[in-house]
């Protein structure tokens, strides 16, 4: 398969879903589905559907501020069915100091913050790309 999407966005305060600032796992699983839909549409021509997630892990927190990039990539297709893998990572992480509340940090070595697997299905008659 090999094709993979990317997203990288920062994590805003409207993100922000517990004290402290801290980003829920929702988030990440936000990122995900969009993620699934571009592959969708690069592999069949429509969006699909989600169906189930297999799998899920949250490795890290993430918080307001902080730059997320967001992978994914269909590891097998099926008839209708695309099994999809799903990994985030913090690139950039906001400074949590208060006395220096705009110095951020690009981090030498991402760090995974969750990952994923799940499954989408696109019926036949929506599989636009067929041949390619």
């Amino acid at each position: 398969m090999g094709e993979e999407a990317l997203i990288r966005v920062r994590m805003s305060q409207a993100d922000a879903h517990y004290g402290g600032d801290l980003v829920d796992g929702a988030k990440m699983l936000q990122l995900f589905g969009d993620i699934a839909t571009e592959l969708l549409i690069r592999h069949d021509g429509d969006e699909g559907l989600f169906v189930a997630y297999d799998m899920i892990e949250f490795r890290a927190p993430v918080f307001a501020g902080d730059y997320i990039e967001a992978r994914g990539r269909i590891t097998r297709a099926g008839n209708t069915s695309r099994v999809m893998s799903f990994e985030a990572f913090k690139v950039i992480e906001a400074g949590r100091d208060q006395q220096d509340p705009s110095r951020a940090e690009v981090l030498a070595a991402p760090t995974l913050v969750a990952k994923a697997t799940g499954t989408c299905v696109v019926p036949k008659d929506r599989q636009r790309r067929k041949g390619d």
